[in-house]
Order: C-alpha cells, then structure tokens, then sequence
C-alpha cells in the first residue's frame, strides 16, 4: 500500500514533509515557525514586512530574477505571514521541481535585503495597511482579537502600522532572522509525483552549508482574559459585529470537538445553523459565520455578521438563541452523525486540492511534530459524543465569558 506521507529529518534538524501524486504540477514551501506573535509593540509588522523583503534579491539574484524564476515556466511563487508563522511556496510543472526547491531555499537564506529595496516595500505595505482599512468585514476580525489579547502580541496586527513600518531599519530584520529563523523552526513540504528519497537528497543538497541553529525566541503566554462589549463607529454602511471568546489551543484533545462545533454552527456550509435560522429565515445578513482559530497555546472562537444597523441587535439575540441551544439541547444521534459525516466530507475534499494539502502536511508537522493520517483523523472525529459537544459549548459559549466588537454607521 503507497503512504499517505513520509516524514525526514535533515541533520541541521529542518524537517521533510512528502506525499506523492500523480498528477503533472508539484507544490513546495519552507514554512518558518514565525510570525507577528514574535514582534514587540515597537516591531509589529516586521515578520510580515520581512516576508515582503525576502523577495528583494539574493547573493545571486537580484528582485526581478527571483520574480520571473517561476514564471518564465509557468509557476508561480507565493508567500503569507499569519500570527505563528511564515511560509514561502510554489507551484510548478513536475519537470521543474529543482527550480522551485532551490530558488525558496535561496530565498529563504540568501537574501540581503538592500537598504533601496527596503525603503520602497515600506511604502508598497502602508498602502496595503490602507487598502485593508477599507474593508471593515476584514479589520474587524483583527479588531477582535486585538480585543480578546490586550497588550500582547497576538492583539497586534500582522500587518503593523504605519509608524513602525516607516522606522525598520536592515539592522531590525537581521536581528529578528537570527533569533526567529531557527532551523530547529522550520519544515520543508512536498506534494507531487516525485520519490520521496529524490526531494530528501535534493534538499540536503541545497543545505549542506546551513548548519543547525535553534530559534532563541521565547513567546509571551497569553494574559489573563476578561468578557468586554466595545462598540466603535466607522464609516459603513452595514453594521459589523463579532461576538466569541477565547477558545482551546491547537493540541488540547477538545480543538476537534470544538472544530466539529464550530463547522455545525457556522461553517462554509450552506446548511450551517447560523446560515439556515438567521439568513434563510429571516434575511437579516447576507454574510454570517463562525471560525475558530487555534494557536500554540491558546484560540480564538467568534461568529461574524454584517447586517443593517435597524436588524443588529435583532440579529444578536438570534445568534444567543442558536448558542443557547447548543449549550441545553443535545445532539441526537441521526444530527450526530450528519454532522460528522459533513466535516469528514469537507477534510476529504480539501485534501484534493493539493496546494492546500501541501501548507497543511508542512503546518502540521511544524506545530505538532507529527501528521494524523485521514483514517486518524475520521476515528477521532468519530469518537466524540453529543455530550462532548456540550460540554465543549458550555466552556467556549458561555454567555459572560463572550466578547462582543461592533462596527456601526458613523
């Protein structure tokens, strides 16, 4: 039987991550276990701001060789900063799989961020800082986190401000490398029809001068939490709100629980709870939603809706009342079991896009140092009970431990 994945070790401690498909494009990335929770007050933004850099140029590459690398092939090469983390990656045809490998990598240590390059990307992310301000269906849900992390890094925006950006200097990003861009921090993943041995010695290859370097950033746990309503008013047209708590960190044994939870009330699905007694109903919102987001040592669990002023506490007291019955009402078993079959669904098919499944084998491997196999997964989510389930909405739904953000008309 052909494995699910392989999993290898370099001896400068970064990790391989493989899966084998037969199909004719391939998908790499470096992924650094590093991002914006890193920073300080006065450095936020720098992870992100590094991400933009890297692509600036290299000891053998200048900006617009490492841009058109991929592309004069047909590739393309990509990269994203989040709270925990930094990724650069790439699609490309099969063929060109040492293009791809050796140009991240290249990327990934040789770049020298030139002081021309570095003042003109400052300008390239305010305005991106800008563009962002402008879509308040988006800040908000940086604005809530903000909200549920006061004075700590995972409040901060990814994106920083435009008072810090303006103040990097070269002497900020190399500092941030050498204490955030530890190999002990880094995973490479691989998803195409290459032999997993053949990308193993390939990367070793491009290596061999990289020594093993362990990160020597300490991260700041998060400070005691505190239910807060703040009501803000911008200039909209709808109101947007959000109301959630904090939530279970990505290895607590209840993050499956609460992510079968999450998708059962407000999902990507058409049928969630939240879509089908608000939406449908009533025609209050047109977007409305739940996410959770776990981090290494803590999560984020909310619900988003955009709806006219004249309907949002309307829309608010519906929302208690889906949350209500999911703390009183148990599961019953044909409900169980659809909803189980749903996200086992959703898992399967997000795993045929293989770019996807590319960052998620590398974002797996890099928090928790191991790779569940679909079958892993399926027994786990199988194994919840409807009790399980209220439990878990009685912790993270209790109605004095939700924090409430509104944006409303000016």
């Amino acid at each position: 039987m052909e494995k699910e994945f392989e999993i290898f070790e370099l001896p400068n401690g970064i990790r391989l991550v493989h899966r084998k498909v037969n199909r004719p494009v391939g998908h790499c990335g470096l992924m650094i276990q590093a991002g914006s929770r890193d920073e300080t007050p006065q450095t936020e933004g720098l992870a992100h701001f590094i991400e933009h850099v890297l692509f600036k140029g290299t000891r053998k590459r200048k900006a617009f060789h490492i841009l058109s690398r991929m592309e004069d092939v047909g590739g393309e090469l990509n990269a994203y900063t989040t709270k925990e983390d930094t990724v650069i990656y790439a699609s490309f045809l099969a063929n060109d799989f040492q293009r791809a490998m050796e140009l991240i990598l290249d990327i990934g240590f040789n770049s020298t961020f030139p002081d021309k390059e570095l003042l003109k990307e400052k300008d390239v992310i305010i305005d991106e800082i800008n563009s962002y301000k402008d879509s308040p269906s988006e800040l908000i849900f940086d604005d809530f986190e903000a909200l549920l992390f006061p004075d700590h890094p995972l409040g901060m925006n990814i994106l920083g401000t435009p008072e810090t950006v303006r103040s990097f200097k070269r002497a900020d990003v190399l500092n941030f490398l050498d204490n955030a861009y530890g190999t002990d921090r880094m995973v490479f993943s691989y998803v195409g029809n290459i032999e997993a041995e053949k990308i193993r010695d390939y990367l070793q290859k491009l290596l061999a001068e990289i020594p093993l370097k362990a990160g020597s950033l300490q991260r700041q746990a998060p400070l005691p939490y505190r239910s807060l309503r703040q009501e803000d008013e911008r200039p909209v047209f709808q109101s947007h709100v959000i109301a959630g708590n904090r939530a279970y960190a990505a290895d607590d044994p209840k993050a499956r629980t609460l992510h079968l939870l999450n998708n059962l009330l407000g999902g990507p699905g058409m049928n969630s709870r939240l879509n089908l007694n608000i939406r449908e109903k009533y025609g209050f919102t047109y977007n409305i939603e739940s996410f959770y987001t776990p981090y290494a040592d803590t999560g984020v669990f909310g619900i988003y809706a955009g709806t006219d002023p004249l309907t949002m506490e309307r829309t608010l007291k519906l929302i208690e009342k889906e949350l209500k019955r999911l703390r009183e009402n148990k599961l019953g078993v044909i409900q169980l079991s659809k909803a189980k079959r749903q996200i086992l669904g959703q898992i399967a098919m997000a795993q045929e896009n293989n770019v996807a499944l590319m960052l998620a084998l590398g974002k797996s491997l890099l928090t928790f140092n191991r790779i569940d196999t679909f079958e892993e997964i399926r027994d786990k989510i199988e194994s919840i009970t409807a009790s399980d389930l209220m439990e878990v909405a009685n912790e993270i739904l209790a109605p004095d431990q939700l924090s409430t953000l509104i944006y409303k008309p000016a």
